[in-house]
């Protein structure tokens, strides 16, 4: 297996990790009990749901600009672990999902784009 199709496979299963994940913990694991769990998937899928078509096309400025929005929900699952012991076990695997997400994208944006170069 080619370098941009491992990464891309990464990022894949980081993405829709992640997305499964989150709803996953904020409607059946563990919702929240001072806000409506429709405010949560709102913020949270939401924003994940509008790299979905670049994603599944494989545009390499979609992962580019996702990997940054993974930094978004890597430092919710740290804040989340830290100030908020009983879901540390919930907030350590979106740690590692939105790290898989993020490698993942770097990796095949980066391997993307020399292909690209090369092909001009």
């Amino acid at each position: 297996m080619s370098r941009c199709r491992l990464s891309r496979a990464t990022a894949l299963a980081g993405y829709f990790g992640l997305l499964g994940w989150l709803v996953l913990w904020f409607t059946v694991l563990a919702p929240p009990a001072d806000t409506p769990v429709v405010l949560p998937l709102v913020f949270y899928i939401g924003l994940l749901l509008f790299a979905l078509r670049g994603v599944l096309h494989g545009r390499p400025y979609t992962h580019a600009w996702l990997s940054m929005l993974a930094l978004l929900y890597f430092t919710h699952g740290v804040l989340e672990a830290w100030g908020n012991a009983a879901e540390r076990a919930f907030a350590l695997t979106e740690i590692a999902l939105s790290l898989v997400l993020f490698t993942g994208c770097v990796l095949f944006t980066r391997c993307r784009m020399r292909e690209i170069k090369k092909a001009e």
